[in-house]
């Protein structure tokens, strides 16, 4: 039997299922068990049977269009923009409009009435829009894997997020930083789930306690300084934060320089005597001061024990029992203030888990994982334009690289 006799009849009648199975396995659409869906595959490979495109297209009433379906969130956040743009462009040059579908989605037999095959990123199992897109009757690539219930996609392109964390976790360590913390995304999708697995499994691994702050999927700014407010205020030791959703960076920022931290150094670099404030000529004692090169110990010893007279002897009463309750209590706890987020000086690593614009732009500018989204968007859109045209198998899953941007943030040259 050659491929230009084999149909799909015949695949049917040798792997012992319907013409519409056969359909559908090859397809990557419908209900179909894995199992037989391998099964189908291997015996039409075996028969050498060859889709006909130009039939397939006819038959569907091809339209020329794929949809593009992203998280609710995403029209204000930069990553998800330039996703789309990518993709925008590499649709096209496969001859293909790209529609993009509303947050809420439609039914699936209205989709796929519209479009020949979805593009789904970031698949939350709590999207109600989610299960019916992959089971719109359509090839459908996911940008991550979909961690719900429901029909799992043709195909999907994925990022090893688990990598990209630990990535910044080691380099924070490398720099100095020993009580690292992370602003972990809520939600279950891949993403989101990767991360705050990682942050334990890492910190695990190392020993090391990585504290974790559940923040919105896609944060502000200022909610991100709020939690990172409060996450000081907490546990005034923690010397790194990393930020992981979109931009919100600016907001742990924000808080470090109302907090008096010195983003850039952790609190280990600052404490090894180099001070950061000035190129030459002054150097720190350990007490938060700074002294001029070349004074004697005696005369520092000196200054210093006058000054702590003078100090001491000005102080009141009542200075002295604000201080007491300042240093001495738990926050949250009665006597605590707002004041007791650590030293002021005290560094900070600052660092994000999503490139972009903003931290790139920030003073100082964030150690960044630049997740390439233009050319992510690319990539999934190249996978579900070669499964239309039968270039790819329908659950092919492809790798999207990405890489660690070393800036100011953490102590790295820019």
């Amino acid at each position: 039997m050659t491929s230009r006799t084999v149909t799909l009849l015949d695949v049917a009648r040798a792997a012992g299922v319907s013409k519409s199975t056969v359909s559908d396995a090859l397809q990557g659409s419908g209900r179909v068990a894995e199992a037989t869906r391998d099964r189908v595959r291997a015996v039409a490979q075996q028969l050498g049977y060859r889709p006909n495109s130009a039939a397939r297209r006819l038959r569907r009433a091809s339209t020329g269009a794929v949809g593009l379906h992203l998280p609710a969130t995403a029209t204000r956040l930069d990553y998800y923009m330039n996703l789309a743009f990518g993709a925008v462009e590499r649709a096209q040059e496969d001859g293909l409009d790209m529609v993009l579908l509303a947050p809420s989605g439609a039914a699936g037999g209205r989709i796929a009435s519209r479009v020949d095959g979805l593009l789904v990123i970031d698949p939350e199992p709590g999207d109600s829009a989610v299960p019916g897109l992959l089971d719109a009757g359509v090839p459908v690539v996911t940008g991550e894997r979909y961690l719900g219930p429901a029909t799992g996609p043709s195909g999907a392109v994925v990022c090893d997020n688990a990598a990209s964390l630990t990535a910044l976790l080691d380099h924070v360590t490398e720099r100095g930083a020993r009580r690292p913390a992370l602003l972990a995304p809520s939600g279950s999708s891949a993403w989101a789930t990767a991360l705050r697995a990682t942050a334990k499994s890492w910190g695990r691994a190392h020993g090391v306690a990585v504290t974790l702050r559940t923040v919105p999927f896609a944060a502000t700014p200022a909610e991100a300084e709020a939690a990172t407010r409060a996450l000081l205020a907490a546990d005034p030791a923690v010397d790194a934060v990393i930020c992981a959703p979109d931009g919100s960076a600016l907001g742990v920022l924000r808080a470090a320089a109302a907090l008096g931290r010195k983003v850039g150094t952790s609190s280990a670099t600052s404490a090894t005597g180099t001070s950061r404030e000035t190129g030459t000529g002054r150097a720190s004692d350990g007490t938060g001061r700074t002294h001029e090169a070349g004074q004697s110990k005696a005369d520092r010893t000196e200054a210093g024990q006058s000054e702590a007279d003078r100090t001491e002897g000005s102080r009141t009463e009542a200075d002295r029992t604000q201080c007491s309750r300042t240093e001495g209590s738990e926050f949250g706890r009665p006597g605590r203030t707002d004041a007791a987020v650590g030293p002021v000086g005290a560094g900070l690593l600052v660092a994000s888990c999503v490139d972009g614009t903003a931290v790139r732009g920030a003073e100082p500018p964030v150690t960044a994982v630049d997740l390439r989204p233009a050319a992510y968007g690319r990539a999934c859109a190249e996978l579900l334009c070669d499964i239309l045209a039968g270039r790819a198998a329908p659950d092919t899953v492809r790798r999207h690289s990405w890489s660690l941007e070393t800036r100011a943030s953490t102590g790295s040259p820019g």
